[in-house]
């Protein structure tokens, strides 16, 4: 079967700026209907969501999915903890990983993936101030160089 192109709902462009993101991992997320109805209207955000393991399990917390319109009595909270779709070898995986000093588990992207919703998470490891820096110092001089090509092409 062919790869379905995924449609992108919301993404985390603060884990990239926080974080050397080492690891890649995609899972699922156990959901109810109006929360995928909501999904599919691209109400949700990740910015201030974590993930935690607990007793061989893994949960995404503050994620934020807006209540369905129409859902009424079926809508939960829009801040509930809800528990990520992995298999075992990979939470235990993650789970040694984490208790390295300095690593984390963050979420980088939700989207559909034919048809369910996945979730992007990613190992992490937290930058310091200088990487920060850096890492704005060379996006500022790549935009710099893409600037003064253009300017030269136009000549």
């Amino acid at each position: 079967m062919a790869d379905q192109p995924k449609k992108l709902i919301a993404n985390n462009k603060k884990a990239y700026h926080e974080y050397f993101l080492e690891e890649k991992i995609e899972a699922g997320i156990e959901l109810v209907g109006t929360e995928v109805k909501s999904l599919r209207a691209g109400k949700c955000s990740i910015k201030e969501a974590f993930i935690r393991i607990d007793n061989g399990e893994i949960f995404i917390y503050q994620m934020h999915i807006s209540p369905y319109e129409k859902g009424n009595i079926f809508n939960r909270d829009s801040r509930r903890t809800r528990k990520l779709l992995l298999h075992k070898h990979e939470i235990v995986k993650l789970e040694s990983r984490v208790k390295e000093k300095g690593y984390a588990i963050v979420p980088v992207e939700v989207y559909f993936a034919g048809g369910r919703v996945k979730v992007l998470i990613a190992l992490a490891k937290g930058k310091k101030l200088y990487d920060k820096r850096a890492d704005i110092k060379a996006k500022d001089q790549k935009r710099e160089a893409e600037r003064d090509y253009k300017l030269k092409s136009f000549r």
